[in-house]
């Protein structure tokens, strides 16, 4: 608790808000719920990273039981079961141990029949044919399913980030309404100081959070082999950080705010929802869009889906130099005027206690 120990001790406000903001994040960081859901997240990272390179390392080729394994020299993907009769061949794959079988026959013009069980064998088949010359007009082109996982992978560690910590925030300021700690804090803060220490306190867990993703991240891809994509990614990670930093910001002020405007934990829903429709809308547009180059477009400019949209654009190379530059105008504009509104709501409806403050009252000038 932050208390004044003399009328003649004066604070700065950037030292009382670091203040406020030390008491925010030795406070959460002293919850259980807090740590273990961080512990649990860091291991789903790791555990998906890792479940992706047995995948990838554990592929296994084509079972096809064979009469002659002549028939299939030279062919990648398939692992030949020998067999001595076509009687063996089909009793293999009416079992289930060989996915088909090739056995000679004469009777047809390339001289081999496939025996399928139920259906027709067609990675089997797609291995047996014969595939003309391809040439691809965009060889450097970032493929559609690489583009799809850049998109979620921003989009959920942003989406994740704002609906942990967004809500933390609200719950923290409705708790201090609750028990009337508040009126002890404003007795030695101003308002609006206290207001930036909550923001930068959680902006600052939420930022930790990340970097241990982040680290956790590159090391399990390292150490995996995987880290080609790493190397991709490059420019388009730093910029998300930054895009982050800002639009974290933007929202942990829109939480702090509407949290102040009602007296109890059950209501913050009825003030939160707003802001909460501001995060998932767009993050939803843009993994769900990220293969149409107009919504991306234009989503990379909107600011609560331009942390996702823009790397992501920046990631396919789809961005001029200039373009990121002129969306983080955008956002750190967007974010100092919403700061602005959040300050006014959270003033005026700070001291208020019992009845949900209306959006009319939290807006009224003081």
């Amino acid at each position: 608790m932050i208390t004044t120990t003399s009328p003649d001790l004066r604070l700065g406000s950037g030292r009382l808000a670091l203040l406020v903001a030390e008491r925010e994040i030795t406070t959460r960081l002293r919850s259980k719920s807090f740590l273990i859901s961080t512990g649990i997240l860091l291991l789903l990272v790791l555990g998906g990273i890792i479940f992706g390179s047995i995948t990838a390392a554990t592929a296994e080729d084509t079972r096809v039981a064979v009469t002659d394994s002549a028939l299939l020299d030279g062919i990648e993907g398939i692992e030949a079961v020998p067999v001595d009769t076509v009687d063996e061949a089909e009793q293999l794959v009416r079992d289930g141990e060989v996915e088909a079988a090739v056995v000679a026959d004469d009777s047809t013009d390339l001289g081999v029949r496939i025996i399928a069980d139920t259906d027709p064998p067609l990675t089997l088949l797609a291995l047996l044919s014969e595939t003309p010359p391809v040439e691809l007009l965009d060889p450097d082109a970032i493929p559609g399913g690489l583009a799809y996982l850049v998109a979620f992978g921003f989009g959920i560690v942003f989406f994740t980030a704002a609906m942990t910590f967004g809500p933390t925030i609200a719950q923290s300021v409705v708790e201090e309404k609750q028990t009337r700690v508040v009126e002890i804090l404003l007795a030695a803060v101003p308002t609006r100081v206290l207001f930036t220490g909550k923001v930068v306190g959680t902006a600052v867990l939420a930022f930790g959070q990340i970097a241990l993703i982040a680290a956790m991240a590159i090391v399990g891809l390292t150490v995996t082999g995987q880290d080609e994509l790493l190397v991709g990614l490059g420019a388009a990670v730093v910029w998300f950080v930054v895009f982050f930093i800002v639009g974290f910001v933007m929202l942990a002020a829109m939480f702090a705010a509407t949290g102040a405007m009602v007296s109890r934990q059950e209501d913050i829903g009825a003030t939160t929802t707003p802001v909460t429709m501001l995060v998932m809308l767009p993050y939803f547009a843009v993994i769900f869009f990220n293969d149409n180059p107009l919504v991306v477009t234009i989503m990379s400019y909107v600011p609560f889906s331009a942390p996702v949209a823009m790397p992501l654009r920046l990631f396919l190379g789809t961005a001029e130099w200039w373009e990121p530059l002129l969306s983080l105008g955008i956002l750190a504009v967007s974010t100092v005027a919403l700061i602005a509104i959040g300050v006014r709501i959270y003033e005026n409806s700070l001291l208020r206690l019992g009845a949900r403050v209306s959006w009319r009252e939290a807006l009224s000038r003081p």
